[in-house]
């Protein structure tokens, strides 16, 4: 028997590829196929199996491209209705891998066709579950990304989920494996812990979510309590999941074209496409070509750019790192954005080297700001973090400006005042700065600068609201 965990870090994602006498099963794939055939391929093992925990939201599965090209089986648990060829599951129905059993265990909740699937191993004794978005470690699924107006609501989702762990998933032993769809970072939980796979008795003993003693009433108020607003392509990521989609291998063609700086420049002023940047936030702010929209690679690249381009369809080129152009390709396609028409060749350098029009963004160090400050040049500072970390600690008469609804709060500022800008480490503050630049913003000043270690002392303790070090929360 082999069970391998297949984590990407970005999304906070996991897929899993367990093998067992020349059978596979594949459990949450990614759009990308290559990987979970190439490994089959080298093991000298068949795909026999495509196992869906449920529609996720957070990005586009690979199961139909997989199917495709494998021939295996996709399987959903019971309510996952699709408009393609699937194995639709009854609660407790049995598949044989090699020597291997999976149980399949509905557990609704996160969403109604929710599902949990149960392996044994080749004894029978209950081994592993993997638990989809139903069970985290230290958290459980929201509650409030499936629902419907007027039919389902969050709290009835949460009472299902209570239902779903307390009936059928704590009454396994102790020591079964919980291999979850989703660690630290992903925004289908509130608090996941950055460990991606636990034993259940230390969950029952950690998790909020497990205790013993929790009455549904209060598990459906701490699990509903708190939730933001989910991000906007999530919705569409799911539809996307249940109605199919374009071939990974025609967006890849599609996007991975190479177009000269002439090409570029044509492409940009005969299309609707959106300029992506996706170089360091470093590099960016010292040359960009005007317009532009950085969102850094090497950053939660694919949940920024679902959080901040509310169309799945917008064309897009791309300025990327040499060597990372079809990286990026892919990485747009796991989170449905197919439309990828083409990349600068040769990147921003021979974009400049063309003498082409270049655009900056003025960026200051800490010394430079704290000057600032004390000099009271900073009249409307913009921080661009969460709401929760700015509620938890933020410099004195900030307006806060999260980054993630940036695009429904536009009217919130002014093209006729200047605004200095932070988050945590400057990533955040130049995707904002670059969305507020190419919308006609001019008077900003980007601050790159490490404020999780920033001692209070280093700017007067009275200009924050909190008396300690400023950390985030």
């Amino acid at each position: 028997m082999k069970v391998e965990q297949i984590y990407t870090g970005c999304l906070a994602q996991g897929a899993y590829y367990i093998e067992s006498n020349g059978e596979v099963a594949i459990i949450d794939p990614l759009r990308e196929t290559a990987p979970y055939i190439q490994k089959a391929e080298e093991n000298g093992a068949t795909i026999k199996y495509i196992f869906e925990t449920h529609f996720h939201a957070d990005f586009v599965s690979g199961h139909l491209d997989l199917a495709k090209k494998t021939g295996a089986r996709i399987v959903y648990g019971p309510n996952a209705e699709t408009a393609y060829e699937k194995h639709l599951a009854k609660d407790g129905e049995e598949f044989k891998l090699g020597n291997l059993t999976f149980r399949v265990l509905h557990t609704p909740g996160h969403t109604p066709e929710s599902t949990t699937y149960l392996l044994l191993d080749e004894t029978g004794k209950e081994y592993a579950i993997f638990t989809g978005d139903t069970l985290f470690i230290g958290d459980v699924g929201r509650p409030d990304l499936a629902q419907k107006t007027g039919e389902t609501t969050k709290e009835d989702l949460a009472g299902w989920l209570f239902d779903s762990l307390r009936n059928k998933i704590m009454t396994l032993p102790d020591d079964v494996i919980v291999y979850p769809a989703h660690g630290a970072g992903s925004a289908c939980g509130k608090s996941m812990s950055k460990e991606t796979w636990d034993v259940l008795g230390n969950q029952k003993k950690t998790n909020y979510a497990l205790r013993a003693d929790m009455s549904k009433e209060e598990f459906i108020k701490e699990v509903t309590d708190g939730l933001m607003p989910p991000p906007e392509y999530f919705s569409k990521n799911a539809q996307l999941n249940k109605s199919g989609y374009e071939s990974i291998d025609v967006v890849m063609e599609r996007g991975a074209q190479a177009l000269s700086p002439a090409a570029f420049e044509v492409a940009a002023n005969e299309t609707d496409a959106l300029i992506l940047d996706v170089r360091d936030k470093t590099t960016f702010v010292k040359g960009f070509i005007p317009n532009s929209i950085f969102i850094g690679l090497d950053g939660s690249f694919a949940p920024w750019v679902g959080a901040l381009i509310p169309d799945l369809k917008q064309t897009i080129l791309i300025i990327a790192p040499e060597g990372r152009e079809e990286e990026t390709v892919k990485r747009l396609a796991r989170v449905g954005y197919d439309n990828s028409i083409g990349y600068l060749k040769g990147g921003f350098e021979e974009w400049k080297a063309a003498g082409k029009e270049i655009d900056q963004i003025e960026t200051i160090g800490l010394a430079e700001f704290e000057t600032a400050f004390e000099n009271q040049e900073v009249e409307n500072l913009l921080d661009v973090r969460k709401p929760s970390e700015w509620s938890g600690e933020h410099i004195e008469n900030a307006q806060n400006f999260p980054l993630d609804f940036i695009n429904q709060h536009m009217s919130e500022v002014d093209k006729n005042k200047s605004y200095f800008m932070h988050c945590r480490s400057g990533f955040r503050s130049t995707v904002a700065a670059s969305i507020l630049k190419a919308r006609g913003f001019e008077n900003l000043t980007n601050v790159h600068a490490a404020f999780d270690n920033i001692a209070v002392s280093t700017i007067p303790t009275t200009d924050f609201v909190c008396p300690s070090t400023l950390k985030n929360k």
